[in-house]
């Protein structure tokens, strides 16, 4: 009975949660066109949310991303197909959906390309995130949410990312960071893994991996990782700065 009641006030909470925040302003400068011309299957398209649950993520991981999906190409044999479904995220009300790139083309976005992804591994990762369509989002991690939008004390900046170790961590739920960090994991391909070193039979120095668990992983991470290199749409092809046109009066 009590599990029922949570299950309905969590469902409230994460329609609160996924209103707009009426404060947004997006300096986005990419077209639909131009996202469009460089995604990539494996791409992690990080964005900077105009929701309410966004403000909470923001101020515990001090970032400017809230949210990441995980861009899939068309799965479909149609390509005449206006806006596809090639994202895939973990959205709080509805859980794992496949989703149009339009939906976020009017937010802050940046691009975020796993280096050297073999094209094996780069369909293993799709069909991972592919293969959570339809779990449910973690409603746990709503509840821990709550306490951010209300007063409380302000919490230390070292105690922010373990905050966000939240959720049930049962197999059917996911967050958004957490899905896309254990697809990518499925492969070995790295993010933001504990490293620690030694040495091997003849002195030589090694790095040793340690994969961090997926639930500590949040959007800014794959900004961060080492192994992921940023791609800006705008300086994609023949940029020249010489061959902008400035409004002679805004100097």
């Amino acid at each position: 009975m009590i599990q029922k009641i949570l299950t309905i006030l969590g469902k409230q909470f994460a329609k609160f949660l996924n209103k707009p925040n009426s404060q947004y302003t997006s300096t986005s400068v990419f077209t639909p066109a131009q996202l469009r011309a460089v995604l990539k299957p494996g791409d992690v398209i990080l964005v900077e949310g105009n929701l309410r649950m966004s403000t909470a993520i923001k101020y515990l991981t001090q970032s400017t991303w809230s949210h990441a999906a995980i861009y899939t190409g068309n799965q479909t044999d149609d390509q005449e197909i206006e806006d596809p479904l090639v994202l895939i995220e973990a959205d709080v009300e509805k859980g794992v959906v496949a989703v149009p790139l339009s939906k976020y083309c009017s937010l802050n976005t940046r691009i975020c390309r796993p280096v050297r992804l073999t094209l094996d591994d780069c369909q293993k990762v799709v069909q991972y995130a592919a293969s959570r369509i339809g779990n449910t989002y973690d409603l746990k991690n709503v509840f821990d949410l709550a306490r951010y939008l209300f007063p409380t004390p302000p919490v230390p900046i070292k105690l922010r990312r373990r905050l966000l170790a939240f959720g049930s961590s049962e197999p059917t739920k996911a967050i958004c960071s957490t899905l896309i960090a254990q697809a990518f994991q499925s492969v070995r391909y790295p993010i933001l893994p504990k490293v620690t070193h030694g040495v091997d039979q003849l002195a030589r120095e090694l790095e040793i991996l340690q994969i961090r668990h997926h639930s500590l992983f949040v959007p800014r991470d794959f900004d961060l990782s080492p192994y992921f290199e940023i791609v800006k749409p705008t300086l994609d092809g023949e940029f020249n700065y010489k061959n902008l046109r400035w409004d002679v009066e805004s100097r």
